[in-house]
């Protein structure tokens, strides 16, 4: 039986939908992807209206509301699961791992989901318990192409700060051959975000395996690197 809150949301992206923004939007797809047509602006107006009306519920019960949210398969739903289960990050406790992961191997079939929920939820959870981060070495092993990817993206931002470099690389390591290029683009800029704290690591890194690396995950982790490195990195 849906939640009135979701039938509530689901009423409301249906009436903010758009059929030009739709079509804009699965654009940037080369997999079927499901939109309402909601423009980004009011998506997030949304996202925070109907957090409010739950915000003091058990998180358990909150959690549900973001899977039934998961499940419609429509990505301004998955965004707002995404976002209202990162909200909860305070109340976060290591078994949540498991919860997750289900929802990223039964729910996340395109980009936009897996780097919505992974940046910074599941980012959110793993840095709060680094015991974790031998998971993420098990997800670059799957054979779904979005676990492959959410091995990487989960370490964004902990990467921007800083953090996890030996990580970063063991990752970097397993996922180096992989012939996806959205994987490919996933760990380049896992990469690309730890080079800002860590540029010359990750340009040794680069350089040693610059003939195995793709060209596609080696120009995204040479991004925000000094015009010097960059032009060294790509001379032959």
């Amino acid at each position: 039986m849906t939640n009135t809150v979701v039938t509530a949301v689901r009423t409301e992206l249906k009436k903010q939908a758009d059929k030009k923004t739709r079509e804009s939007a699965r654009r940037f797809f080369k997999e079927e992807a499901r939109f309402y047509g909601v423009k980004s602006a009011l998506l997030k107006k949304i996202t925070r209206a109907y957090f409010q009306q739950v915000k003091d519920r058990d998180k358990k019960e909150i959690f549900a509301l973001c899977e039934e949210l998961f499940a419609s398969d429509y990505s301004e739903e998955a965004f707002i699961a995404a976002e209202w289960a990162f909200r909860l990050e305070k109340k976060y406790r290591l078994e949540d791992f498991r919860l997750f992961e289900k929802w990223v191997n039964k729910y996340v079939n395109n980009w936009a989901k897996c780097d919505t929920f992974c940046n910074h939820a599941v980012g959110a959870l793993v840095e709060k318990y680094p015991v974790l981060l031998p998971e993420l070495k098990r997800w670059a092993k799957s054979k779904n192409r979005w676990v492959r990817r959410a091995a990487a993206v989960t370490l964004i931002l902990p990467a921007r700060r800083g953090k996890f470099l030996k990580e970063v690389f063991g990752i970097a390591d397993i996922l180096q051959l992989d012939q996806d290029d959205l994987v490919q683009k996933g760990y380049g800029w896992m990469l690309k975000e730890a080079s800002r704290q860590h540029e010359q690591e990750v340009f040794a890194y680069l350089m040693k395996y610059k003939t195995t690396i793709p060209r596609t995950a080696f120009r995204y982790a040479l991004e925000k690197m000094s015009p010097r490195l960059k032009k060294q990195a790509m001379a032959k």
